[in-house]
């Protein structure tokens, strides 16, 4: 446990803070929650995070509870797992989940945690982590498919002082980038979560300066206090009474061939208080998907959630963790043991919130979001420059792809976007101009979201060519099973990933590999996948489906077949057909289920390397029996 070091120890008496204050503060830390983010931006060199933003910061009271933030780290957690004093000038790092407490995920975070003292007192904390490009390991980017350890996934950085004091480590530092592929950048985006940790630490100590300490601990108090509040309103009216509502969905597969691995989580509440269950989740999976998660880290997921689709207008921060208890069972997928592989765990953190979905629309459908791109699938690219100016220097492409947000109670989901709103592509041209790689087509993927009253975003298909030989990792899911449709709402089309060669063969990819080789002229088309409709397709107004018929976001057969809707590929609607024909599937329906899950997991597996062109995968196994393993 972590001793911290204040000159300044005698109590801080409480103080009302008036509106105005409360206001004028809480502002003034979310806007030095957003410099952190510009600080970063203009400093990193990685395209992970300069172009794509990969990072999540957050601002926290002397307890470590976030009053703002991104994500929520869990300052707490690693406090709890750091032995030594803290003083004031010191800034602490770790890349090491099973070291801090899963206040990260896997190593290719780099965990910064400072903190924020004024006149010898401390006032808070500023934290920030960023997933840095390349942490060594046996592939590049570091994140082996069929990893089965966390030693396979690069250098391993255990919780210690970066800086000690105000002085730098640098003979620590270069141990660190001594493992690493490209030093420079890493060097350059640790510099970036330092000064962005710091510019928050300036920040909250002029608002001591400016209002007294008395009077900011104070605000800080009532912020998450005002957050508590307005939560324990909102669970007691969406959620009954002594009522259990259980959900499951699917990770396809661990990139070692096992899959899929079941997710189920339950939700109950009694009293003012909501209990989340894990319990009944997959096993530790052999591959890398296993996503070891805190349990503070669970509540800041469903809170976010809950936030969002219910009061967007409450501030997230911290203040309603004591409403939710959290059951994660050891050995499980959510709690590996270690030295569990943790690489690939961006499926199952996208997926917590397809969970948290599917259990909060059984009771308010009205509210109800289908599945969603819940992921954030990762394309890596690297090798030498064989000929001109660059020839025999590395290049190293790591970037996040985009597909289809669900259809929502509000209207359809986005087409090629984020999981992460924040988040934002890597712009074509500067792939072109960094990179010996083409970017050939970017576009969405008509039909591959589902259909619905609100139709669910479509995936894009984006076609890398490549002019310099080397190798490609890819990191998605949803190949096998399906984001699903809500209220009436179909499932949105699955993800699939192959190489046209350039002497004409097709090779099909599966969806976590790494390592494979390609040439000049070889394409890649890395085609993500839809986002389940909302609602009945049948009620979409056929003029609406028409027009997308006319841009190319839903095809005439699609347009047929999902919405009754007849028209041609010129968008020309033919009314009295579409009339006819919406009566005919209306009878032949029968009762609008509230999920469409698609077609029954048996049969999915059935039909697999017929439908995918690659092999089902095998049931998971306990990864603690050798025997199991060697099947």
């Amino acid at each position: 446990m972590a001793e911290i070091l204040q000159t300044a120890t005698e109590p801080v008496a409480r103080v009302d803070v008036d509106p105005v204050t409360l206001d004028i503060i809480e502002n003034a830390l979310r806007n030095a929650r957003y410099e952190m983010d510009e600080v970063l931006f203009r400093t990193a060199l990685s395209p992970g995070i300069r172009e794509q933003h990969d990072e999540f910061p957050l601002i926290a009271d002397p307890s470590g509870k976030m009053v703002v933030g991104q994500f929520g780290l869990s300052v707490p957690d690693f406090l709890e797992n750091f032995d030594g004093t803290i003083g004031e000038g010191d800034i602490l790092m770790t890349s090491d989940p099973y070291a801090c407490g899963a206040a990260i995920s896997h190593a290719n975070d780099w965990l910064l945690v400072v903190p924020i003292f004024h006149e010898g007192r401390l006032v808070g904390w500023s934290s920030m982590f960023g997933h840095m490009s390349d942490v060594g390991g046996k592939t590049p980017s570091s994140m082996p498919a069929d990893a089965r350890t966390i030693y396979e996934e690069g250098v391993i950085v255990p919780p210690f002082k970066l800086y000690e004091g105000g002085k730098l480590n640098e003979a620590a530092l270069r141990i660190i980038l001594n493992q690493v592929r490209m030093p420079d950048w890493n060097r350059a985006d640790l510099n970036g979560l330092t000064a962005a940790c710091t510019t928050a630490a300036r920040r909250v100590t002029e608002l001591c300066d400016r209002f007294g300490v008395e009077t900011y601990l104070s605000a800080l108090d009532a912020l998450l206090d005002r957050n508590y509040q307005a939560m324990k309103v909102l669970l007691a009216t969406l959620f009954e009474d002594g009522q259990t509502l259980e959900f499951a969905d699917y990770i396809c597969d661990d990139g070692c061939g096992y899959g899929p691995y079941e997710l189920k989580i339950s939700l109950t509440r009694t009293g003012e208080k909501i209990h989340l269950d894990f319990s009944h989740a997959a096993p530790q999976a052999v591959g890398p998907i296993n996503y070891f998660i805190n349990e503070n880290l669970v509540r800041m997921f469903f809170g976010i959630y809950v936030i969002t689709v219910a009061d967007p207008q409450i501030l997230w921060n911290d203040g309603f963790y004591p409403l939710i208890d959290v059951t994660i069972p050891e050995d499980s997928f959510w709690k590996p043991r270690h030295p569990a592989a943790l690489n690939a765990r961006n499926h199952g953190i996208g997926r917590v919130f397809d969970l948290f979905g599917g259990l909060l629309g059984q009771t308010n459908p009205e509210i109800l979001n289908a599945a969603g791109f819940s992921s954030s699938p990762h394309f890596m690219y690297s090798g030498h420059y064989t000929s001109g100016p660059r020839e025999g220097e590395w290049f190293q492409l790591y970037s996040i792809g985009f597909g289809g947000v669900p259809g929502r109670p509000v209207g359809d989901g986005p087409d090629g976007h984020s999981l992460w709103p924040s988040f934002v592509n890597i712009p074509c041209e500067y792939l072109e101009s960094y990179y010996p790689l083409r970017i050939e087509r970017w576009e969405t993927i008509a039909d591959s979201g589902g259909a619905g009253l609100h139709r669910g975003g479509n995936g894009v298909d984006v076609a890398y060519h490549f002019e310099e030989p080397g190798t490609i990792a890819i990191h998605d899911d949803r190949w096998l099973t399906y984001p699903w449709g809500v209220n009436g709402g179909r499932p949105g089309e699955r993800g699939r990933k192959w190489i046209d060669r350039a002497d004409g063969t097709r090779e099909v990819l599966p969806s976590k590999i790494h390592d494979v080789p390609v040439a000049p002229g070889d394409v890649l088309h890395f085609v993500t996948w839809g986002g389940g409709g909302w609602g009945d397709p049948l009620a979409r107004p056929a003029e609406l489906v028409a027009q997308e018929v006319l841009r190319g976001l839903v095809t005439a057969d699609g347009a047929r077949t999902g919405y009754g809707v007849v028209c041609g590929d010129d968008g020309v609607l033919d009314v009295q057909a579409t009339e006819r024909l919406r009566a005919e599937m209306a009878a032949e329906r029968g009762e609008i289920p509230v999920f469409d899950m698609g077609p029954p997991l048996a049969e999915i597996l059935a039909r697999c390397e017929e439908e995918t062109g690659l092999p089902a995968p095998r049931p998971p196994v306990d990864v603690r029996s050798a025997d199991a393993l060697r099947r």
